[in-house]
């Protein structure tokens, strides 16, 4: 699996537009609800990657600007093998937890292989409303979203939640990369989850890399 280390970073606010009137009142409408939803948000959930053809698995778990993820099998980094990553916004950092090492590796975040929780991705230019699908079943709204960051323009179809504005589904139109949640739950999520381990020392690298990440 492609997981650069100090990835998904999650980006704020939402720009929304829609041809007739009635659809601009709609949109707008949503949009204000997601604002006020989305700050304390708290949810867990089952989630596939997919990029070039190959399924990934994690269960998420979020609170607010923190998310951790409990990969199926583990992830290597250039320092071991991990099978949990928190990411932690607050701090502009990502966590592996080495637990053979009782390391905590402490990488910088990457905004080009991303997990957006909020809507609105980095560098977007445009974004339509298509029309209501559903995801997980669950009510969402699906958009086509055009974003141009760091120079490379991508498509996208993007499914957000109605009812907590979170991205359930998200496809590249330009390259063999995806997500989508297959079960997702609104739920209270316990601090500790997105804190440091005890007992764990944590490891700063001189340069954070961005290797690519593997699995057993």
């Amino acid at each position: 699996m492609s997981i650069p280390l100090g990835q998904k970073a999650c980006w704020w606010g939402l720009c929304l537009w829609f041809a007739l009137w009635v659809g601009q009142e709609r949109v707008a409408c949503y949009a204000a609800v997601a604002d006020a939803a989305i700050p304390s948000i708290e949810f867990s959930g089952s989630l596939v990657k997919t990029v070039k053809g190959r399924r990934y698995h994690a269960q998420v778990f979020a609170k607010g600007d923190r998310v951790r993820l409990e990969y199926k099998y583990a992830v290597r980094t250039g320092y071991g093998y991990a099978a949990i990553e928190i990411v932690r916004l607050d701090k502009s950092e990502t966590w592996y937890l080495l637990a053979q090492q009782k390391e905590l590796l402490v990488t910088g975040l990457n905004q080009d292989d991303l997990l957006p929780i909020r809507p609105t991705l980095p560098g977007e230019r445009d974004r339509l409303l298509v029309g209501d699908a559903t995801v997980a079943g669950r009510a969402t709204q699906l958009f086509e979203v055009q974003t141009d960051h760091h120079g490379r323009v991508e498509r996208f179809y993007e499914w957000v939640d109605l009812d907590t504005g979170v991205v359930l589904k998200l496809v590249s139109r330009d390259r063999e990369w995806s997500f989508e949640y297959e079960r997702f739950r609104p739920s209270p999520q316990p601090a500790y989850y997105f804190e440091e381990p005890p007992g764990y020392r944590k490891r700063m690298p001189a340069t954070w890399p961005r290797g690519e990440g593997d699995h057993e």
